[in-house]
């Protein structure tokens, strides 16, 4: 009897998948758009340029609150001389 082994083949089949293909590549678009629109801003110089409104700014101080400050005054100088008068008793 002549009888020939058996021959067993194993194959073995691998996939792989990416499936961050167009997505990837739209979310890294958007971001070089941020980041040049920024670039644009801050090296253009129109950000800082509308920001330099200081000599339009008008601060005046008037007699407008001395009123104020000698009313606290009084009553600063009537608490005290009611404070001085409840110890002296």
């Amino acid at each position: 009897m002549d009888e020939k082994p058996e021959t067993v083949i194993h194959r073995e089949r691998t996939t792989i998948t990416n499936s961050s293909g167009p997505s990837m590549g739209i979310i890294v678009g958007i971001l070089v758009v941020v980041v040049a629109a920024i670039a644009y801003f801050l090296f253009s110089g129109q950000v800082a340029e509308q920001g330099t409104g200081a000599s339009d700014v008008s601060i005046s101080i008037g007699d407008s609150g001395s009123s104020a400050v000698e009313g606290a005054a009084d009553a600063v100088e009537d608490a005290a001389t009611a404070v001085e008068g409840a110890v002296s008793e």
